[in-house]
């Protein structure tokens, strides 16, 4: 039975049992007409998309199928890591170990499981796995002594990966990789070590060029002086690059200044 049918059937109603107001009735069936819902046409070539993120369902569960067991997702980052044209996906993942919960100095309890990083190329319809190593970041509740935990940001820019700690007025450093030889490879560090504003020492080294750079504050740490940095550059010795996926724990890999 279609609408019109449905709408006239109603109108005879109303007409014999003595409708007062006419017009009344009429506008009661426009309205019924334009309320009853309309069945959803299904097309079968879209897709479902997560509009945080820009990827399909399917993608999502793809993404979800490389964490392993006893690890949940903690981040996602997407970027073109290796000069295809493809978005790529770095997950950041966190272990659930329950015996990794303990008590802070202040008798919290906090989940001190520690975190590791999968890199997954785009590859047809789907993702490969490029890189995988499951714990060379600490906990982001990790003791941060006078002050909070470094935080851990993720970015890709120039189809390089950086892994950046942000350690608030005390400064920050950033690790850059690229991929290379089938991983990928530190190429740069940058370290800038600060009381809020004030800057005492910047580090900067190119372990491609294998050039340090150097500038400190000629007045040491003495914050209630002006800032007066002096540049010193060095020649580091030739090594090979460390690879991301041997890295057991990021927070060891520091440089003098």
């Amino acid at each position: 039975m279609n609408k019109t049918t449905v709408v006239g059937l109603l109108l005879t109603v109303f007409m014999l049992v003595g409708c007062c107001d006419k017009t009344w009735c009429i506008g009661f069936a426009a309205d019924f007409l334009v309320v009853t819902p309309q069945p959803m046409k299904k097309n079968p070539g879209s897709m479902i998309i997560d509009k945080g993120s820009h990827i399909s369902v399917t993608g999502q569960q793809q993404i979800m199928g490389f964490i392993p067991k006893g690890y949940k997702l903690f981040d996602k980052v997407y970027g073109d890591l290796n000069k295809d044209g493809l978005m790529d996906c770095v997950l950041i993942i966190k272990a659930t170990r329950k015996d990794s919960f303990v008590n802070d100095r202040d008798g919290h309890k906090v989940d001190r499981n520690r975190r590791g990083i999968i890199i997954l190329f785009t590859h047809g319809n789907g993702y490969k796995l490029a890189l995988k190593n499951e714990s060379c970041f600490s906990s982001e509740n990790e003791d941060g002594g006078c002050y909070d935990p470094p935080e851990l940001n993720v970015s890709i820019k120039d189809s390089k990966l950086y892994l950046h700690y942000n350690y608030g007025r005390y400064g920050f450093w950033e690790y850059c990789f690229r991929y290379h030889s089938s991983d990928f490879m530190l190429i740069g560090y940058e370290k800038s070590r600060n009381y809020g504003a004030k800057v005492f020492a910047r580090l900067s080294i190119n372990f491609l060029t294998g050039i340090k750079f150097v500038d400190k504050n000629i007045h040491g740490d003495d914050y209630e002086k002006e800032t007066e940095l002096k540049r010193a550059i060095y020649k580091l010795p030739r090594k090979p690059l460390m690879r991301l996926s041997k890295i057991r724990d990021l927070d060891e890999v520091s440089f003098a200044e």
